[in-house]
């Protein structure tokens, strides 16, 4: 019980199997994309009734300090919710998340999404009103982060126009890890990438190529054809890259040793025919995902990149 005076929530950071770049207003995706929530990743949120005549963020450490922009950004989200809600009282706001910043997890799906579960249940109790249901908190976190929409249903969802929903797929556990090939700060933010990527001779097929990918990975996660799974995520983060890379002007995330990862999960398909199926954002670093049956095939890759690089998961 919070005692009307603090309270938590948490939420896991996701990462796009079909990805979304570029963005319409209302901060809606071009394309439907589909995500898997990991448990291993999340971030926390605690909110604390204040006499302050404002909103304020609070940190604990170094590794949790958000500059001014970002800062404001998520007392801005704060403040939209609490309209929304029609209350006018202030809070401070402690966000941490349990993964480096840098690494390859957009923390702001998790942190907004966690954020907007902790304002929720806040003014809820305050008010002594109903909580909204867990689609409309989604559509609320959207306004503030995107893709944090699909951090409200785990482990699978699908995001499309204003509607974000679950997908059932029985029978099907993932461990998710992320290569850390650097904590390097982006030169070009995500959202700078939104705006660029439409200059790309290859933006306007995105739509209907997302749309075909999203399709035919539902079909292949629901019958566990892992092979076409790993061909499909495949296909789209190149596909997402490549518009980068052919934008005015262009620009890109992949390193030498991004590639390295890169080639060393192809060659081990090649020769296993099974493996991890392999994604990146707008960013440098890389995500495995592994079924829970593939023991012996993780213990493998894992200890052979943790010989160059960090592994988070």
């Amino acid at each position: 019980m919070s005692e009307l005076n603090e309270w938590f929530a948490e939420a896991p950071a996701n990462i796009a199997l079909v990805k979304y770049m570029g963005k319409l207003p209302g901060n809606l995706a071009v394309n439907p994309s589909l995500s898997y929530s990991s448990s291993a990743f999340k971030t926390e949120v605690s909110l604390r009734r204040t006499t302050k005549s404002y909103d304020f963020m609070e940190f604990d450490n170094k590794e949790t300090l958000l500059d001014a922009k970002e800062s404001k950004r998520f007392l801005d989200h704060l403040k939209y919710i609490k309209c929304f809600f029609g209350y006018d009282g202030f809070f401070s706001v402690i966000s941490k998340n349990n993964f480096p910043p840098s690494c390859g997890l957009a923390s702001s799906a998790s942190s907004f999404a966690a954020l907007t579960l902790a304002a929720s249940k806040a003014i809820t109790e305050i008010k002594k009103i109903s909580e909204p249901s867990m689609s409309e908190l989604a559509s609320l976190s959207r306004n503030g982060s995107g893709s944090s929409c699909r951090s409200f249903f785990s482990p699978w969802s699908i995001w499309e126009g204003e509607q974000v929903k679950p997908l059932k797929l029985d029978n099907l556990d993932i461990d998710h890890y992320v290569v850390v090939v650097t904590s390097a700060k982006k030169l070009v933010s995500s959202s700078e990438a939104h705006l660029r990527v439409r200059s790309s001779s290859l933006f306007a097929g995105r739509v209907d190529r997302a749309k075909s990918r999203l399709e035919l990975l539902v079909s292949a996660l629901g019958d566990n054809r892992w092979r076409d799974c790993y061909n499909l995520v495949w296909a789209d983060f190149w596909d997402m890259h490549a518009m980068f890379e052919t934008s005015t002007p262009g620009f890109g995330y992949m390193t030498a040793d991004t590639m390295t990862v890169l080639s060393y999960i192809r060659n081990y398909w090649h020769v296993n025919n099974d493996g991890p199926l392999i994604t990146l954002d707008a960013g440098p670093n890389i995500h495995l995902l592994f079924r829970q049956n593939q023991i012996e095939i993780k213990r493998e890759i894992l200890k052979e990149l943790k010989k160059r690089f960090k592994i988070l998961g």
